[in-house]
């Protein structure tokens, strides 16, 4: 039986993956959702991907997902959003606004990939008041390989480290918030 909400979070180091909300647990092999999300992060970065198995089909998670203006529907951490550069498509800005208690206020961010064909969205991190440097994610969608009427979201990304803080730490700080 496949669970409704699924999530696995790998790092580079894999003695770090830490589940949450998890009923079943599967690993899913790199190549399901490869070469979309190979990072080389250089030393003062570091990177993870975090695959999550939802309740719906492919066409379905891709129509919210896919909003670059309102991912406040499926990031909860997120209070508004709104587009302040361009109509959603590739190279649009928008900045988002985080629930108050988060270690930051709001981010600027750019869409750099929307390919709905293919359901692979990617943005970067522009500004904004918070400590994500060269940030960078890309999100896929693709039926799951083990379950029938199931989606698999994959987003990974690629960040810099900042010098008081650990890669552990950052992984930890940006999953938090992913």
């Amino acid at each position: 039986m496949c669970s409704s909400i699924q999530i696995q979070r790998t790092q580079e180091n894999p003695k770090s993956t830490v589940n949450h909300h998890t009923t079943t647990v599967r690993r899913v092999p790199p190549s399901v959702y490869l070469p979309k999300h190979i990072h080389t992060p250089a030393l003062n970065q570091c990177s993870s991907t975090i695959v999550q198995t939802i309740s719906a089909l492919v066409k379905t998670a891709w129509y919210v997902v896919h909003r670059f203006d309102e991912p406040q529907t499926y990031k909860h951490f997120l209070k508004s959003c709104d587009v302040i550069v361009g109509d959603g498509d590739v190279g649009s800005v928008r900045e988002v606004r985080v629930v108050s208690g988060s270690p930051a206020g709001s981010s600027l961010e750019r869409l750099e990939i929307l390919d709905d064909e293919r359901h692979v969205m990617s943005f970067s991190v522009v500004g904004g008041d918070h400590r994500l440097k060269n940030y960078w994610s890309v999100t896929t969608l693709q039926s799951s390989p083990t379950c029938h009427g199931t989606t698999m979201v994959v987003e990974s990304y690629v960040v810099d480290v900042p010098p008081e803080n650990t890669k552990e730490e950052t992984c930890v700080f940006v999953e938090t918030i992913v």
